[in-house]
């Protein structure tokens, strides 16, 4: 065999080899970190006052401590900046801040869906708000073909950008705030505590003015009576 056959086997065999010792000695890839919803959101650069306010009602804690470490997963719907800039002025404003935490957990599922999934669910659908003040919080989802719309009863509107979609956790952007209709909903006044002692509660009643008390056994009569007899006594002594 010549030097020149010889040559040209080992070079095919290095070359053949060279892929293999790269693939070696390339690093493996690191575990990924953590999942972190404030942080998906803040990448997108459009979410500034649902991040504020998953941050206050430390709504986004709850989120990032579920998802890392359950095996049910969370389903999140994003509003926009521009959402809250079209609700009526002061309508945040007037929430009170258990209020400020239930609009945030309307908005997230306690369970992994992906759009398919949403198309076939049983409404209304429970959400991390459900059962609170005694109310249903819950959402309602229709689909045709690619499409699923979410209402609430006072809002509703297309899912659209899915800006994670990878389980445990899925976030949708919605370009409408999702107002939950309890709300809306006038709570049943508080019972009327009963009267004591039998007393009567009419207002009425109570500021009457007490009647005057009636004489008893007639003794008015008796009286007009015996001054008439002493009169007519004393005059006829007088004439005597």
């Amino acid at each position: 065999m010549s030097f020149s056959l010889i040559l040209l086997s080992l070079t095919t065999v290095l070359s053949l080899l060279t892929p293999t010792l790269h693939a070696q000695s390339a690093p493996a890839p690191g575990p990924s970190g953590p999942i972190n919803i404030t942080g998906i959101l803040e990448k997108d650069g459009q979410y500034t006052t649902f991040i504020r306010l998953l941050n206050q009602t430390q709504a986004g804690d709850q989120i990032n401590n579920q998802v890392n470490n359950s095996n049910e997963g969370m389903t999140v719907f994003a509003p926009t900046d521009n959402a809250f800039l079209n609700l009526p002025a002061g309508t945040l404003n007037k929430l009170s801040t258990q209020q400020q935490v239930q609009l945030v957990q309307y908005h997230v599922l306690p369970k992994y869906y992906t759009v398919e999934n949403l198309q076939t669910v049983s409404n209304p659908v429970r959400t991390q708000a459900t059962g609170q003040d005694g109310g249903v919080f819950g959402l309602n989802f229709t689909g045709q073909g690619n499409q699923v719309n979410v209402s609430t009863g006072i809002v509703d509107v297309p899912i659209y950008n899915a800006l994670r979609k990878d389980f445990p956790l899925a976030v949708y952007q919605v370009d409408k705030v999702l107002l939950p209709v309890e709300f809306y909903q006038a709570k049943a006044p508080a019972a009327s505590p009963p009267a004591l002692n039998g007393t009567k509660s009419d207002s009425s009643d109570n500021n009457k003015t007490p009647d005057a008390p009636a004489p008893a056994n007639g003794s008015g009569k008796m009286s007009v009576g015996f001054g008439l007899v002493s009169c007519f006594w004393f005059m006829l002594c007088y004439l005597v």
